[in-house]
């Protein structure tokens, strides 16, 4: 890569950051917020969470078709804009004590997401298909950042314009958006040429029946579907066993850490062994992670479970989006990605509302468990596709 797509690349690292450090900053408060909020009917607790992730999965698909006709550069500019506006929106619900207007203002934020989430597909562009590996990792690196960023934003601003408490972490996500709107606008994006964008297309249904895609979107839909309904549920978890508020953020930070610190070299991984066996050991690592919540409720118990859920969100996520962009074409690269992600966040957001519901009427124990077949699925599913295994078979 040449001096001008490392520094595109990096600066997309650097928007990255700054978007999962809103969404760190809404994991590890919005909950909290809402047990400030609400009456007596805790279960809405992670409703605000889950209208961040609804945010994202309804606009995946507007934000692809968008940026297909005004370029990825103007697309992620509006969307940081939609995630100030809703930063302003919650740190208002916050000052007149208002739930719902909280929730509808996390519903902007998960809007801005879904114009980031295109940033690991923006390095493809910028990358080459050579470097399409490492460009995906290198980018969801900067969210490394995030993992220490965002929760410490949100413990040591949480009090600073008392008695409005958490009014200051969402004052601070209108900071950090500005700051990406200014880092995307330095971001040199090669457009898709009119070859590229007018050229024959496939129906979408014999895309998504490939073998191939099935396999790298369950990977992504259930390493981040998973990771969403346990992550959602932690901090609740935690302080209902007599944990600190202080302890959940902590966690929440090292899980972020985890989720993006190996994207340094999960892309020479999967250049080395294949998305396939990446996307393995994600789902291996998501089954460790479930029998170490299961072991005990200590503070050590949650670090480690934590910790193993965020390196198995990044095996899964990273393998399955670089296996996807082998399915298609560049002229289906709008509707194929746009669809990618629905699908993603659509499970995504299924599993944070189920997680609010399972914590408060069955428990911790109950949404762990809920994990397991959904692993189980993916190491079925990419065992049974592995080229290796799909050799052996025909040779049989």
């Amino acid at each position: 890569m040449d001096g001008r797509t490392k520094l595109s690349i990096l600066l997309m690292s650097g928007c990255q950051a700054l978007m999962n450090s809103t969404t760190s900053i809404m994991i590890s408060s919005a909950a909290l917020v809402s047990l400030l909020l609400l009456g007596d009917d805790k279960s809405l607790a992670t409703v605000p969470v889950t209208a961040v992730v609804t945010g994202t999965a309804l606009m995946t698909i507007p934000a692809s078709l968008f940026m297909r006709q005004v370029g990825r550069k103007a697309g992620f500019l509006c969307g940081a804009f939609l995630g100030i506006v809703g930063a302003a929106i919650c740190s208002y619900s916050i000052y007149i004590g208002n739930f719902w207007g909280f929730a509808f203002g996390a519903m902007f934020v998960g809007m801005y997401t879904a114009f980031g989430n295109y940033y690991r597909f923006a390095a493809v562009d910028v990358a080459g298909i050579k470097n399409r590996s490492k460009a995906v990792s290198y980018v969801l690196a900067g969210g490394l950042i995030a993992g220490f960023l965002g929760p410490q934003i949100a413990s040591h601003s949480k009090d600073l314009f008392l008695p409005y408490t958490y009014l200051g972490p969402y004052l601070a996500i209108i900071v950090l958006g500005i700051l990406a709107m200014l880092l995307i606008s330095f971001v040199s994006i090669p457009k898709m040429s009119v070859h590229q964008a007018s050229g024959e297309q496939r129906p979408l249904l014999e895309i998504i029946k490939q073998p191939t895609f099935i396999v790298a979107v369950l990977s992504a839909m259930i390493g981040f579907g998973v990771m969403s309904l346990v992550m959602t549920a932690t901090p609740l978890a935690m302080v209902g066993c007599g944990h600190q508020h202080s302890d959940s953020f902590n966690v929440i930070s090292w899980h972020v850490v985890a989720m993006y610190g190996p994207s340094f070299f999960t892309g020479s991984l999967i250049s080395r062994f294949g998305e396939y066996k990446i996307i393995f050991v994600g789902a291996l690592l998501g089954m460790a992670s479930v029998m170490v919540a299961l072991m005990g409720l200590e503070l050590m118990n949650f670090y480690v479970a934590l910790v193993l859920l965020g390196l198995s969100w990044n095996f899964m996520f990273i393998g399955g989006t670089t296996l996807v962009t082998t399915t298609y074409k560049p002229s289906e690269t709008s509707k194929v990605q746009g669809m990618n992600d629905f699908l993603v966040f659509g499970t995504v957001a299924t599993a944070s509302l189920a997680s609010g519901q399972l914590q408060e009427h069955f428990g911790w124990i109950v949404v762990n468990l809920g994990a397991l077949p959904l692993l189980g699925l993916v190491m079925v599913l990419t065992l049974w596709n592995m080229p290796m295994f799909k050799r052996m078979r025909t040779a049989a």
